[in-house]
């Protein structure tokens, strides 16, 4: 008999009628006997007539059923004890039910009835009823390790957290290894969690198709406990226990992601090395390295990946992506095209990842790039195939950009406007967008009043206070901006954008200048790997004469992040120097970015260079 089977189509009637008959007054009267004159005298009359026909075969008799009436009455009075906010009374009945019957799933239903009254010492006794008449049970394994943790009793977990890695099957043992760190993530002791961790995982250390897992469970649980080093060293030994094992690697890859645990990379680089190595973890190195802005390394190992594993789409994405972002158009076309290609084919859709959000990027990259060669019919075919709603407004500004190149202003503004709204922020974002629109095409007092109106509403908004600031600015009205900047801090004090637009904006006028480096040095505090919050910080200090303290710092953002407007100031700092030639260079690389950067020409036009 199955519980669960028998509920939905039985229960519901057999409570009923149950009901009906136990609350009616002599109700056992009413039941249908063989004893009764009546029905006997029925039974008698029917087989008469049926004698003159042939005999048919005689049925089979039924499946004894299970449900006998002293079940069906516990089934039923638990469950109404349930359903009248008596979960605990339900369980009572049901975990009686099951003890008498051996029924699994009536212990499952009396647990989560247990859980559900909130009755933790009730709900353990009532799973480790269930296992002790299933042992070998899954479920009543995991449930008896959900109660303990709610009861906050984590030392306990040892012994059914080893129970379950030794029932599992061997294909499911190692993803429970992993998945232990999520599992005690919310627990406050972390050292106790740790422990029994540890405790469960000895046996699955000293095997080598589980020692790699294992150590990475105990490192990321050192790291919850903020014990970086010991987590270093569990990800050597899980690297040690199985080279080709993936999650030491990983490890080592969240904390090199995470600090500048320097002792990490070489443990990533080992792993990549191997011939086993996975293109998932080269694509996470890509993306710390250019984190960590090292910009030349993540190239490198980009073209590496495309090399190694031709035929893994995404390691084509990360390469167009870096090369678009370079203003590298060709390959970058060519790399972002190989990747739909791959995409196209049935046996990489059928690894199951989801890669939607990569596919509705590389469109908007393509587009953006057919945009600068100004091939807008080009842009807006690769517009069409975006259909990701998160992505909806990104490629409708790409399209109102097009029409504002085109001086089809206010028709921009309301292809932005019409983009449907799908949470509460898209209203906030395309308003914006419409500023934003607004201010680089002339028209910042429009922008201006816009934004005003927004913050008449919600005047707390970072984003449009931020925005109005940009705009304000733009507009020539710099004690509102510094106003607003001000109130962003207020509000948000770990905002290193406003940290940086307002430290910026004094180097950038040359006043206030120690106050502004004091600024920007905040900016670097908060986000110390920014090229942009970087490039403010060498102005600074060329507008204070550190001209060889400058050229470094804008030299290693530019590094970073090769951009115009940083190009712009490295020139002119270089210029400075004397160095004509390097400052020529610098510039030349800063236009073929950016022809029309408005920074970089009119330091141009201001220094009267031709490079």
């Amino acid at each position: 008999m199955d519980y669960y089977d028998l509920m939905p189509h039985q229960a519901t009637t057999l409570a009923c009628l149950t009901l009906a008959l136990a609350t009616l007054p002599g109700c056992a009267s009413l039941a249908p006997s063989t004893a009764d004159p009546a029905v006997a005298a029925t039974s008698a009359a029917a087989p008469a007539s049926a004698t003159r026909a042939a005999p048919s075969p005689e049925p089979p008799p039924p499946a004894q059923s299970a449900l006998t009436a002293r079940l069906m009455y516990e089934l039923l009075v638990g469950e109404i004890s349930f359903d009248m906010d008596d979960p605990q009374q339900g369980a009572a009945y049901l975990l009686d039910a099951a003890r008498r019957t051996g029924d699994e799933s009536l212990y499952k239903r009396a647990t989560e009835m247990a859980i559900q009254s909130r009755a933790g010492p009730a709900a353990l006794e009532t799973v480790r009823a269930w296992r002790e008449a299933h042992p070998r049970s899954l479920e009543a394994i995991r449930y008896e390790l959900q109660v303990l943790l709610a009861l906050g009793r984590v030392a306990d977990t040892a012994t059914p957290m080893r129970a379950l890695l030794e029932a599992l099957p061997a294909p499911d043992k190692i993803n429970f290894i992993t998945a232990l760190p999520a599992l005690y993530q919310r627990v406050t002791n972390k050292a106790e969690a740790l422990q029994a961790v540890d405790n469960a995982l000895a046996d699955a250390l000293k095997n080598p198709d589980l020692a790699p897992a294992a150590w990475t469970t105990i490192g990321r649980m050192r790291l919850q406990q903020g014990d970086r080093t010991g987590a270093l060293v569990a990800a050597t030994l899980g690297l040690n226990a199985g080279a080709g094992s993936e999650w030491p690697a990983l490890l080592a890859l969240q904390l090199f992601s995470g600090t500048d645990e320097t002792q990490a990379e070489p443990l990533i680089k080992r792993y990549l090395s191997g011939a086993d190595a996975k293109p998932e973890v080269q694509v996470g190195y890509v993306r710390a390295l250019l984190d960590r802005g090292r910009r030349t390394d993540a190239r490198a190992q980009a073209g590496t990946l495309v090399q190694r594993w031709p035929q893994y789409p995404d390691g084509w994405l990360l390469q167009g992506l870096l090369d678009a972002d370079d203003r590298q158009d060709a390959p970058a076309e060519t790399a972002l095209k190989r990747y739909l290609d791959l995409l196209a084919n049935p046996n990489a859709q059928a690894a199951g990842d989801d890669r939607m959000a990569g596919r509705n990027q590389a469109y908007l990259t393509l587009a953006r790039i057919a945009q600068r060669r100004n091939d807008d019919a080009g842009a807006q075919q690769w517009l069409d195939r975006i259909d990701a709603p998160e992505q909806l407004l990104a490629a409708q500004v790409e399209r109102a950009n097009m029409l504002a190149r085109q001086g089809r202003i206010d028709e921009a503004v309301q292809a932005i406007a019409a983009v449907p709204e799908h949470d509460a922020d898209d209203a906030r974002l395309k308003l914006v967008a419409q500023a934003q629109l607004l201010r680089d095409n002339g028209r910042a007092d429009q922008a201006w009043r816009l934004l005003g109106d927004a913050l008449k509403q919600s005047p707390d908004d970072d984003a449009l206070l931020y925005a109005a600031a940009m705009t304000a600015e733009k507009s020539g009205r710099l004690d509102d901006m510094e106003r607003l900047l001000r109130r962003v801090i207020k509000l948000k004090p770990d905002s290193a954008q406003a940290y940086n637009a307002l430290g910026y904006s004094m180097a950038d006028r040359g006043v206030r200048l120690p106050e502004a480096r004091t600024l920007i040095e905040k900016a670097v505090q908060l986000s110390p790997d920014d090229a942009y919050i970087q490039d403010s910080l060498g102005w600074v200090e060329f507008r204070l004469g550190r001209l060889g303290q400058a050229q470094r710092t804008l030299q290693a953002a530019f590094d970073k992040h090769p951009d115009p407007e940083i190009a712009a100031h490295l020139g002119e700092v270089l210029w400075a120097l004397g160095e004509r030639d390097a400052a020529l260079s610098i510039w030349r690389e800063g236009l073929r970015l950016e022809p029309s950067n408005e920074t970089l020409t009119k330091t141009l036009e201001r220094l009267r260079v031709k490079p």
